[in-house]
Formats: C-alpha cells, sequence, structure tokens
C-alpha cells in the first residue's frame, strides 16, 4: 500500500510540473506583459519599457524566468492581479470558501441521489422506477447545465417567485445552483451504480447464495452492495474535484461570488496573473482528488494493493 501512495504522489508531482510549464509558456505566448501593467500610462517612453521590463525580470533567458515564476509560484506568489491591484492569492483565498460551500452541498446532494436510485434501478429492473431512473440519467446526461439553470430561474424565480435568482445568501440561495450542479454527476453515479449493481447481481456467488435460501435484503445490502460500490465511490472521489474545478458556467448563471465567476472576470479582464493562479489552483485540487481516488481503490479491492 505505501509503494501505491509513494507511486501517486510522485505522478501527481510529474504532471504537476507539466501543467506549471504549459501554465507559464501560455502566459508568455500571449505576448509582452509589460503590456497590460504598462496599459494605464498615457505616455511610455523607452527607458520606461525597459525599466519595467527589468523590474519584471524579463531580461533574464526564459529558462530562468520560469524558475523564478515557479519559485514564488510555490510560497504561493501569483503576482498582483492586473485588473483589481490586489494579491491573486488574496483574492482567491476571498473566493474559495463560496465554491467549497457550494461544491459540498452539491456533492452530498448528488451522492443520496445517484446512489440510491442507481440501487432501486438496479434491484428493481424493468420496473417503473428502472424506467424512471434511467430517464433521469439520460435527461440529466443529455440536458447542457447552463439550460437547466436557465429554466429553473426562469419557472421558479421569474414565474412562480419561489426562489432568488442570483447572489450568495440563506438556504434558498442554494436551491437552484446546487439542483443545477447536482443533476449531470447524479445522473452519471446513478448509471454507473445501476451497472454495477446488475454485474454483482448476475454473478455467481448472488446466484449461489439466493439457491442457499440466503433473504433478498441480506443479498442485497450484504453481498451485492458491498462489492457494487467500488467504482461508484472512487468515482464519487473525481467527481469532487469536478464540483470544484467546474462550477464556471452555474457560478456565471447565478451571479454566485466563488471561484469560477473569479475565472470568468479574469479572463474577461486579461487578467494573467490572476488566470495562471487560478488555473494552478485547479489543477492542484483535481490532482489531489485523483490521487485519493486511486488510493480508495486500492483501501476498497485488495486485488489492487496485492498486484
Amino acid at each position: 500500500m505505501r509503494r501505491i501512495i509513494v507511486r501517486r504522489i510522485s505522478a501527481m508531482l510529474f504532471v504537476m510540473l507539466a501543467i506549471t510549464i504549459l501554465v507559464f509558456a501560455l502566459s508568455r505566448l500571449s505576448g509582452d506583459p509589460r503590456y497590460l501593467y504598462m496599459s494605464a500610462y498615457t505616455r511610455v517612453t523607452s527607458e520606461s519599457w525597459e525599466a519595467q521590463g527589468k523590474a519584471m525580470g524579463l531580461d533574464k533567458p526564459m529558462a530562468v524566468q520560469y524558475l523564478v515564476w515557479l519559485k514564488n509560484a510555490v510560497q504561493g506568489d501569483f503576482g498582483e492581479s492586473v485588473h483589481y491591484r490586489r494579491n491573486s492569492l488574496l483574492m482567491i483565498v476571498e473566493s474559495l470558501p463560496a465554491t467549497l460551500q457550494l461544491s459540498g452541498v452539491s456533492f452530498v446532494f448528488a451522492i443520496l441521489l445517484g446512489l440510491p436510485l442507481g440501487m432501486l434501478s438496479a434491484v428493481k429492473r424493468m420496473t417503473v422506477w428502472d424506467y424512471f431512473g434511467r430517464s433521469f440519467a439520460l435527461l440529466g446526461q443529455a440536458t447542457p447545465p447552463f439550460w437547466i439553470a436557465i429554466v429553473l430561474v426562469l419557472v421558479f424565480s421569474v414565474q412562480l417567485d419561489w426562489l432568488p435568482t442570483s447572489r450568495r445568501g440563506d438556504w434558498t440561495h442554494y436551491v437552484l445552483p446546487v439542483a443545477t450542479l447536482a443533476w449531470l454527476p447524479a445522473a452519471g453515479l446513478l448509471r454507473l451504480t445501476r451497472s454495477s449493481m446488475l454485474e454483482v447481481l448476475d454473478s455467481e456467488y448472488i446466484k449461489l447464495a439466493k439457491a442457499k435460501g440466503v433473504g433478498s435484503s441480506k443479498i442485497i445490502w450484504k453481498h451485492a452492495l458491498r462489492n457494487a460500490l467500488i467504482a461508484p465511490l472512487t468515482f464519487a472521489a473525481t467527481l469532487l474535484a469536478g464540483f470544484l474545478t467546474g462550477t464556471v458556467v452555474i457560478e456565471t448563471v447565478f451571479a454566485w461570488p466563488g471561484l469560477g465567476r473569479l475565472a470568468v472576470q479574469a479572463a474577461l479582464n486579461t487578467d494573467f496573473p490572476l488566470i495562471t493562479g487560478l488555473a494552478l489552483v485547479f489543477a492542484v485540487v483535481f490532482l489531489l482528488c485523483s490521487m485519493a481516488a486511486d488510493i480508495l481503490y486500492a483501501l476498497i479491492d485488495p486485488r489492487i494493493r496485492f498486484q
């Protein structure tokens, strides 16, 4: 088990290094950074241009610039936001709690909705419950989240006037964003749980347990569910990363003051220090959740540990 963890951490560090190279290269390919910082000046002289380049370390070779940038990024210094004139890391930290709250509630809702419906759809195969679960999954995976958000706002906020349209506030402000954000992951988790349960229920040892007279409830909860949950639980770990990094559309539609909306504003303002900081934070979150999913899979399935 220790060897698996060491191998996953080594691979994560290698991927993270490749991501930093890619982010730094894209920030330089977009043009000279001095254009962003000196755009507010009415008149730029050659002396001020060269002084700004020297202050930013642009007079050094590209490899040295990358190492300096990487050293600052590791220390949490992504630079000052071009548009807001504030520390980029401080802005990310201020927006992080809103994203964590929205993602956490949506993650729990998706788990509580996807797992039971997947189990029910598999156990009640070819019944009305199965058709309902499959229809729910099909509709959730086929409908774009931004369209669902717009329809929910139109129905429940504009026409019925039951729920607020945007902003962060009490529990009523969570209903529409959580429903929109959790539907697609819940549909995917439902389909994965259903297929895993059907595969286990059709296995030989389940048939043997039925032949021995074991009760249906004991077969489902003790034998089938424990083996069928391996894939859904590991998939749930990657779902959490998707919630934290994929809230851009939802936070924009509902004006939620989180990392996703901050990323959109940074892209619209061509704020590269803020964009690079957000890209690295999203990459670290996704890699950590992926590593947790691999370790969780090894803990649940002994065959992975032995191999």
